[in-house]
């Protein structure tokens, strides 16, 4: 039998080494892990073991399994050299025998005979002789070996298994990382889903729409014609819609124009001359740009004309823009009214107590976007002044879009608004857009500018005159697409506003 030591860094690796040093019908005598690895004690017999009888006695098996091993001993003796058999018993079956002596002090064969010892090398290039007892006592202390190696049997040696299965693998969890992974992979996927499916039903919808225009257009051709007209002045769909159902189909065209625009008119409220003819606190609030400092000019200068510059005051609450204050200022010195800057809600409540015997105080905001953070400080400014009534006007201008109008509406509604003013209707191309968010928000108007002059631009609004250029809008289109630039508010359009 030859004994061999396999040392790797895994059993996988073990077991390879001895499948192909000592073949598939090597036996593993013993196996332990050690530094670096594990540790491997494998045999194999030179001459193929032929299994005995099931009913043979245990003794006899062990007695020939120890001759096997005296002869595989001789064998080795007269084929290896001297050096390779001395190193050869010295690293393997010495060491075999050792380890089994330790773990099995006492011999399961039986007999009283002392172990067999093994001498180093004498020095001179030879194998130490090793030294056996008798016959009888070898026979025995070889059985006794045997036994302590290979009692039980393996199940190798039985013939279940040819060579030694590799051993299962462990399942290793799966990271964190990569559970992380495949969730965002399947979220990725589930929004693509999502826009799949929103881009198919804007799709259905954009079919399913045109085919109902198609049916509308057959069945109420006076209808359809309103909506379209309706969507030139800047009237959204739906409320195009809502007001063209209002018009009976049987109508001719010209009239139902006219009722049309009868129906804009009642629902387009204005609150005429209320800032002048009221007086009290009045704050003008818009977004950047849309003119509430000449706002302010404007109708401070028409108050002025009317009660005396003594009678009205002005605050600006502008303490980001550069020069705001003096803009104002400069508009104050030329009137004869005074002008205060305030910080904060005690300076405004001061500035107010101060101008108590004025009939008109004009408050000027700093103008910020609907979508600024500052907008609420702005506002709760205005709100946490208790002690005067604050009456605020949303300050909007005719150019800009409807959505955006909308928006400015929402963010301003913060606080209670008394109505709205329209600037810039000069540079507009048509009205109905913001006709429209006020008609859908019941945002009074109380007055238009159309243009830069103080204090001249400034009309009280009209309700039926403001349904009137939104729908002559449509007849002057075709022929000046630029009309609202070409004097409006001028000489022959003057009394428009009057």
């Amino acid at each position: 039998m030859k004994i061999k030591r396999f040392f790797a860094k895994d059993m996988r690796t073990a077991l390879a080494e001895v499948k192909e040093t000592l073949g598939p019908d090597a036996v593993i005598m013993s196996n332990k892990k050690v530094t670096g690895g594990v540790e491997i004690v494998a045999a194999v017999d030179y001459q193929s073991q032929v299994p005995g009888p099931k009913d043979a006695p245990v003794r006899r098996q062990l007695n020939e399994e120890s001759v096997n091993i005296s002869s595989a001993g001789k064998q080795m003796t007269r084929s290896a050299p001297p050096k390779e058999q001395n190193e050869y018993y010295a690293d393997t079956l010495a060491a075999l025998l050792a380890r089994q002596q330790k773990l099995n002090p006492a011999n399961p064969a039986g007999g009283n005979a002392a172990p067999g010892s093994w001498s180093g090398n004498g020095g001179n290039g030879q194998p130490a002789s090793a030294s056996w007892p008798a016959n009888g006592a070898a026979g025995t202390q070889s059985a006794g070996l045997a036994g302590a190696a290979r009692a039980p049997r393996t199940l190798a040696e039985q013939g279940q298994w040819g060579a030694a299965p590799e051993p299962a693998k462990p399942k290793a969890r799966p990271a964190a990382a990569p559970r992380q992974a495949q969730s965002a992979q399947r979220d990725q996927e589930m929004e693509g889903m999502r826009k799949e499916m929103a881009s198919i039903r804007k799709l259905l919808e954009h079919q399913i729409s045109g085919l109902m225009w198609q049916e509308v257009e057959r069945r109420e051709p006076m209808r359809a014609l309103l909506i379209k007209e309706l969507k030139k002045m800047g009237f959204d769909d739906a409320f195009a819609d809502q007001l063209a159902g209002l018009i009976p189909e049987d109508m001719p065209i010209h009239q139902a124009m006219a009722q049309l625009a009868e129906v804009l008119t009642a629902q387009l409220k204005i609150s005429e001359d209320e800032i002048l003819r009221q007086g009290g606190a009045v704050a003008l609030l818009g977004p950047t740009g849309v003119g509430k400092t000449t706002t302010i000019a404007k109708l401070a200068a028409r108050f002025a004309m009317k009660y005396g510059a003594e009678q009205v005051a002005l605050i600006t609450t502008d303490n980001y823009r550069i020069g705001a204050h003096e803009q104002l200022q400069t508009y104050g010195r030329i009137m004869g009214c005074p002008v205060r800057q305030v910080r904060d809600a005690e300076e405004l409540a001061s500035a107010l107590y101060q101008f108590r015997h004025r009939r008109l105080v004009l408050i000027d905001t700093a103008g910020m976007g609907q979508r600024d953070i500052r907008l609420t400080e702005q506002l709760d400014t205005l709100v946490k002044n208790a002690k005067v009534r604050i009456r605020s006007y949303l300050v909007m201008s005719a150019t800009s879009q409807r959505r955006v109008m909308q928006e400015a509406v929402d963010h301003f509604r913060r606080i209670p608004l008394s109505g709205c003013i329209l600037t810039k209707l000069d540079e507009s191309l048509n009205l109905g857009e913001v006709i429209n968010v006020c008609i859908q928000n019941a945002l009074p108007i109380s007055y238009i500018t159309d243009g830069q002059r103080v204090p001249e631009d400034i009309q009280v609004a009209n309700a039926a005159l403001l349904v009137g250029a939104a729908m002559g809008s449509l007849e002057r289109e075709a022929e000046d697409p630029y009309f609202w630039g070409s004097g409006f508010g001028e000489s022959e359009d003057s009394e428009f506003y009057e």
